[in-house]
């Protein structure tokens, strides 16, 4: 697993400290986040990729973003990530440089 995702850290030019820079990021804009960046504030109308993970299955706290958690910014357009076990989280996040 560790050579994985150190293969997969080379591959987008990710580094150590990237990687600790995004963990120890605070969350931003929102109380609940899916794996492609969505988020919501938990206030107002409940929006439809969240009403629709729930109504297939899935539980609203397993999008909710703890005070510690990292930040996830939208998946880049043109990646394959089919599969990627960790898409949509910080370790897949491409380096923007």
């Amino acid at each position: 697993m560790i050579a994985y995702l150190r293969h997969r850290m080379d591959d987008f030019g990710i580094s150590p400290d990237d990687l600790a820079a995004v963990l120890a990021a605070e969350p931003a804009g929102g109380r609940y986040r899916s794996a492609n960046g969505d988020s919501w504030s938990g206030e107002g109308t409940m929006p439809q990729w969240l009403k629709q993970a729930i109504s297939a299955g899935q539980s609203i706290g397993h999008f909710e973003l703890s005070s510690g958690s990292a930040s996830r910014p939208p998946l880049p357009a043109g990646a394959d990530w089919t599969n990627d076990p960790f898409a949509g989280s910080p370790l897949a996040r491409p380096n923007p440089r």
